[in-house]
This record gives C-alpha cells, sequence and structure tokens, in this order.
C-alpha cells in the first residue's frame, strides 16, 4: 500500500530528486504518479496482486472525492459571502441603532458628536447627562431641516464648570413645525451607503463609517 505521509521516494535522494514535495502533502496526481511508479518497477517474479491495486485504487479515488468536496465547500463560502454583501446594500436607506446613545469625554477637550433627527425642528434642546443620570449640560436647538447634525460640546456643566473624564450620555427632545413632541438620542442613524475593505463591510452612519458587526439593530 502506498505511505501518503512518506513525503520522499525512492527515486532519488531531497538534494538530487527534483520531485520531492517541500510541503509533506500528497494530492490526487501525485498519489497515481506514485501508484504508477510502484507498478512500472514492480517484480516480475512477484507482480502485485488484485487486492492491493484495488486497495491504492480506492485511496485515490477517497483523495479525488475529498478535493472535490473542498472545491465544492469553497465555491459555497464564496457564494454565502457575495449573497450576504448584496443583503447589507439592501439595508441602505433603512436605519442603524449600534446599541448605544453614550460618548467617551476627556476632562480639559472638547467632544463632537452627531445626532440624527427624522422630522424638521422648529426648537427644542440636547440633553448631556452623566453615568448616573444626572443633568450635565443642555444645549439649545433652534430652526433646523429634518437629518444629521453635528454637534461641539466644550466640556463644561451648565454652571461653566469643567466635567470629568467619563461616559455621557445624549439625547434631544423638540418640537416639530407642526407643533408636535419628538424625541430622539444619539446612536440610530439612516444608512446613506455600504462600503467593502478587507472582505469587511462598513456602514455609512452620519460622517463616519461603522463596521457591520458592531451594528445591533436595522430597521
Amino acid at each position: 500500500m502506498i505511505n501518503t505521509n512518506n513525503t520522499t521516494s525512492t527515486l532519488g535522494s531531497k538534494t538530487d530528486n527534483p520531485y520531492v514535495n517541500p510541503k509533506g502533502i500528497l494530492g490526487k496526481d501525485d498519489f497515481m504518479k506514485l501508484m504508477l511508479v510502484e507498478l512500472q518497477y514492480q517484480d516480475p517474479t512477484e507482480p502485485m496482486d488484485s487486492e492491493k491495486i484495488l486497495s491504492q485504487t480506492s485511496q485515490l479515488a477517497t483523495l479525488e472525492s475529498a478535493s472535490n468536496t473542498n472545491k465544492a465547500l469553497e465555491e459555497l463560502s464564496k457564494s454565502l459571502a457575495n449573497t450576504q454583501q448584496f443583503s447589507i446594500i439592501a439595508a441602505i436607506g433603512k436605519t442603524a441603532y449600534t446599541g448605544s446613545d453614550a460618548i467617551r469625554h476627556e476632562k480639559g477637550k472638547s467632544s463632537s458628536f452627531e445626532i440624527y433627527f427624522p422630522t424638521d425642528v422648529k426648537n427644542g434642546e440636547v440633553e448631556i447627562t452623566d453615568n448616573d443620570g444626572n443633568l450635565v449640560k443642555t444645549i439649545r436647538l433652534d430652526k433646523n431641516a429634518k437629518g444629521v447634525l453635528a454637534f461641539e460640546w466644550d466640556g463644561t456643566d451648565n454652571g461653566g464648570k469643567t466635567v470629568e473624564d467619563g461616559i455621557y450620555h445624549i439625547k434631544a427632545s423638540y418640537t416639530d413645525p407642526q407643533g408636535d413632541p419628538q424625541q430622539t438620542a444619539l446612536g440610530s442613524y439612516p444608512i446613506e451607503s455600504v462600503r467593502f475593505e478587507n472582505n469587511q463591510a462598513l456602514l455609512k452612519l452620519g460622517s463616519s463609517y461603522i463596521p457591520f458587526d458592531q451594528i445591533q439593530e436595522i430597521y
């Protein structure tokens, strides 16, 4: 029986044999070559019996089947990846939720953030609270069209005091042009486009591109 674990043959030494397999892996073609060489150089007085030939033929068929299976799995994997990409593209125009309404703020620095307003704004305010729910800062909202609005927080509270490092939550309460009260918060944005980099899908939310695996919900 042919030993598929042997990386060299009796055709030559490791240094002068051009057919040495450097990776130590035998494919179906290599297996067939070894089998033919073995038949060619067998002892005429003691030829290989039919049982041994059938056994080696069976091994060759097994290798062929495994090779075809691996190829089919690779093609299936590529197909599924393409299907997933098309599914993500179909999400353009929907709203994505990142799973958090918070930012990390560093003391003494300004923090930028964006909020999506699904309707036009007549007036209102943005509220910044600490991790315990205490109101820290109120930012006035004037008349604005619906969409993603950018804000810059100078890192002070309503009394003008510089706040500490920490996690701060952001939400907005406002009135639309019809006089109806509305609410929104950091973390929900319309999906404007999809970009693929290094086999990773990035969704454009506001002015940022967020990895698809960081999105908690799309609706």
